[in-house]
């Protein structure tokens, strides 16, 4: 994982609608970034439904979310459009910013060990600065925390 007060990586990655986002096109806004294994599984649509619910009071302190996972765009517009999702999905299917963030990491599931997205969530300050790294956090206590940090 990035270290909490070192600068966040930027990168370019395309939303639920093929429409390309760069973290530097938040600058001025805090962002909470989200790392998730995984669209239209339990633990990843309570995380996204939860971050849905408290939108609005995300948005009065100043932040967006920006969910990523490996999923492809057509998966995320159908994820978005099942749980009507207010915020910006990301894909990135070569999991390339997902290994710079460090989440991509070595797992367990039922004695088989294999690589895949550990669930994240860093959040990002104004200027582009990491003020919080939470690694493997609880999918449904996840939005409600963060909402707290910020």
């Amino acid at each position: 994982m990035l270290e909490v007060g070192t600068k966040a990586p930027d990168f370019t990655l395309p939303d639920q609608d093929g429409v390309e986002h760069s973290l530097s096109d938040y600058r001025g806004k805090k962002v909470v970034l989200y790392f998730y294994p995984k669209d239209n599984t339990a633990g990843c649509t309570k995380q996204a439904c939860g971050f849905a619910e408290l939108y609005p009071q995300i948005q009065e302190k100043g932040a967006v979310v920006l969910g990523v996972s490996k999923d492809s765009v057509a998966s995320h517009k159908r994820f978005q459009e099942k749980f009507g999702l207010p915020f910006t999905l990301l894909s990135d299917p070569d999991h390339e910013v997902i290994e710079e963030y460090g989440v991509w990491q070595e797992k367990k599931n039922y004695g088989k060990t294999y690589m895949g997205i550990v669930r994240t969530t860093y959040l990002i300050d104004e200027d582009g600065i990491i003020t919080s790294a939470k690694g493997k956090v609880k999918a449904a206590a996840n939005p409600e925390d963060t909402l707290e940090l910020l």
